[in-house]
């Protein structure tokens, strides 16, 4: 497992069997094949890149992701990789997921209900433009977060629009 500074990320490195594409696949093809090859094991292929000897892959799903599931989907992807054999040189397979602070878009908001979100806003409300806090509710125009003062529980109502950027937080 690699750590960041801001972003804790799970990531497992195989060596594999080839790079150079075989004639019969193109780098579309074959990205294609991995994104509908991630989605039947329940993961969503967020970004592929291909470049000297390194097949890079990062997954993500709602629910977490820690190493052993990095382990065992480079082991089934490997797998696959060995049965469409798109490759004519060795490779290395590289996957990673997008971390324990992973961003989220506004569009799937509805999904992380009950999780732990740090939201930067556009324009400050209550003087504050930054929140962390528990994702209460979300619908089409906004969300609820309960947050702590002190030992106080507040809620806090924001306008997605009003969303700069958010994502998921470790909460200590």
């Amino acid at each position: 497992m690699r750590l960041n500074a801001r972003k804790l990320c799970t990531r497992v490195t195989l060596t594999g069997h080839s790079l150079f594409l075989r004639g019969t696949m193109d780098i579309k093809e074959l990205k294609q094949k991995l994104s509908e090859r991630c989605l039947e094991l329940g993961f969503e292929l967020v970004d592929f890149s291909l470049s000297a000897g390194m097949l890079s892959l990062t997954v993500d799903r709602v629910e977490p992701i820690d190493m052993n599931i990095i382990v065992d989907l480079s082991h089934q992807l490997n797998e696959y990789l060995d049965s469409i054999n798109p490759f004519d040189n060795p490779y290395t397979l590289d996957i990673s997921s997008l971390g324990a602070e992973k961003p989220l878009s506004k569009e799937k908001l509805h999904l992380y209900i009950n999780s732990y979100v740090h939201v930067h806003l556009s324009q400050p409300i209550k003087g504050e433009n930054i929140y962390e806090g528990t994702l209460v509710k979300s619908d089409e125009n906004g969300i609820t977060l309960s947050y702590r003062v002190k030992t106080r529980t507040m809620l806090v109502d924001i306008a997605k629009a009003n969303i700069s950027n958010i994502r998921l937080a470790v909460k200590f």
